[in-house]
């Protein structure tokens, strides 16, 4: 029992929802202990297209709320992360005869650029493919192109800032942690959680449960709380392919399809593009989603119907998949389920209340937290006020346009890094990068060296700082170095790290 302390939130769920959550609670003064089963965006949260944007396709199906709320949060976001989200332009392809109409893209488009508040991004822009840069890698047939505004996110890292800077905010986080049970007991809850590498367990009260576990939102109703007969989330695999870089040009491609859905390809990593997404229902325990080979052939098809140089699979050097939980709103295809979110109390007068978080998407977490945070103070009382809109996550404490100048500052610092490695830590570290490097004149005092540009160093902050547990970790959701390293490097990586200490944190 973890002491007589009855704690003001527990939080089940180490996605961006449930981060989020956990920040912005501990921000206005409730006391927070957060589970994670495994590791933080280990699930849907890591498995994204990565983008920052309001979801210009949801526009057809009237998500007019949605996508207002998604639009503005853009810069929002974008201030207060700007070394892992940043503006980025899509290009949009058009032929006669095609899909939808111009008049239609065009009307989105609008809506697009005048219902979000926009301020800093560029406004849309009709592109002549025949002398634009934009149009060099694509089929000459496209001679028109519309050019939007959306922002770019490393959502794995944005998952683990939040619960980074929730734990700074006095958050009790914890990972590798499974809740096994929770009851109702006295007027607040009494949750049974395990250690699932040691086996060990311990029981944490709490006067409110948040239940954000993602896809497993309805399994943890059913494991954990013995209801068998629930079904409120629909879950929709998305698959990804990671190629050989398609194209030199920053700007992104949105490409749609003959069968009305539409697929993305984006510059990635500086030396390969990203190209997804599908949408498909699917059965079966989310973390075992893998990409099938008529997923693989669907995005390796659909992006050859535009490009010149065709999409092969020989071109694929990563794949990922993920299962999104949508709220089941009945919708008859997977694309056409909202990715609204929907939050629910449960419990009656004088019981200890349960919230239920279904849906949602990376852009809207910061708001999706904020209504969480409502129907919390409507539950056990209010603490503080709205504060996320100005905050900034660890290592975002530079001017919205300053990363080539923080880039630039840390170069000079650390004359030892090489432009792009100078470049790669302030992406993922922001100002904190100093922080992580301060003390070493020369590269070999960021001792072993793991492959790439990665080094003990960067090690062993990730673990002391940012929970990583396993090479995994590391390589796929904190860097995706997991691209440049073999598989040797990466066994050895796991090996150092299971002899090294364990992070206090």
């Amino acid at each position: 029992m973890d002491g007589d302390v009855i704690r003001d939130i527990f939080v089940i769920g180490g996605g961006i929802n449930g981060c989020g959550i956990a920040r912005d609670a501990a921000g206005r003064g409730y006391s927070v202990v957060l589970a994670e089963m495994k590791d933080f965006a280990s699930g849907t949260s890591s498995a994204s297209t990565k983008l920052i944007h309001g979801g210009l396709r949801y526009l057809e199906h009237y998500e007019f709320r949605l996508v207002r709320e998604a639009l503005m949060e853009r810069e929002v976001l974008w201030a207060m992360a700007p070394h892992v989200i940043w503006p980025m332009r899509f290009v949009l392809p058009f032929q006669k005869g095609g899909l939808r109409p111009a008049w239609l893209i065009r009307l989105g488009l609008f809506l697009y650029d005048h219902i979000g508040g926009r301020k800093l991004l560029p406004a849309t822009a009709t592109l002549d493919l025949a002398r634009d840069p934009a149009g060099g890698p694509l089929k000459k047939l496209f001679r028109k192109a519309f050019e939007y505004s959306d922002g770019w996110v490393d959502d794995a890292r944005l998952v683990v800032l939040n619960a980074r800077d929730a734990a700074d905010r006095g958050a009790d986080i914890r990972t590798g942690t499974k809740v096994v049970a929770a009851r109702r007991e006295n007027g607040h809850w009494n949750v049974e959680t395990e250690n699932v590498e040691t086996g060990d367990r311990e029981t944490v009260r709490a006067r409110m449960l948040v239940n954000a576990a993602g896809p497993w939102v309805d399994k943890v109703l059913s494991s954990a709380f013995g209801r068998n007969d629930v079904h409120n989330v629909r879950l929709v695999q998305g698959s990804h392919i990671v190629v050989k870089k398609k194209f030199s040009d920053p700007r992104a491609y949105f490409f749609q399809n003959p069968d009305g859905r539409i697929i993305f390809a984006i510059p990635y990593q500086e030396e390969f593009t990203l190209i997804g997404t599908t949408d498909r229902d699917y059965k079966g325990d989310p973390r075992e989603a893998r990409i099938s080979d008529q997923e693989i052939d669907y995005l390796c098809a659909s992006a050859s119907e535009y490009f010149a140089e065709p999409v092969e699979r020989d071109d694929i050097v990563w794949t990922y998949s993920g299962v999104r939980p949508l709220f089941d709103d009945g919708a008859s295809k997977a694309q056409e389920a909202t990715r609204d979110y929907v939050l629910k109390i449960d419990g009656e007068s004088g019981q200890a209340p349960l919230l239920n978080i279904f849906g949602g998407k990376l852009t809207t977490y910061r708001r999706l937290a904020e209504s969480a945070l409502d129907k919390i103070g409507d539950a056990i009382g209010a603490k503080g006020e709205r504060w996320t809109a100005r905050s900034r996550l660890p290592g975002g404490d530079f001017a919205i346009d300053g990363f080539d100048a923080e880039v630039r500052s840390l170069a000079k610092r650390f004359a030892f890094l090489s432009p792009a490695h100078a470049r790669r830590l302030v992406r993922l570290y922001g100002t904190r990068a100093a922080a992580m490097l301060d003390g070493a004149s020369r590269i070999e005092d960021l001792g072993r060296h793991f492959g790439s540009d990665l080094y003990e160093c960067e090690v062993r902050w990730l673990m002391h700082e940012e929970w990583a547990r396993h090479a995994e970790d590391v390589l796929w959701r904190r860097t995706k170095r997991g691209l440049h390293l073999t598989a040797a490097e990466a066994a050895a990586l796991e090996d150092y790290m299971a002899g090294a200490p364990a992070a206090p944190h």
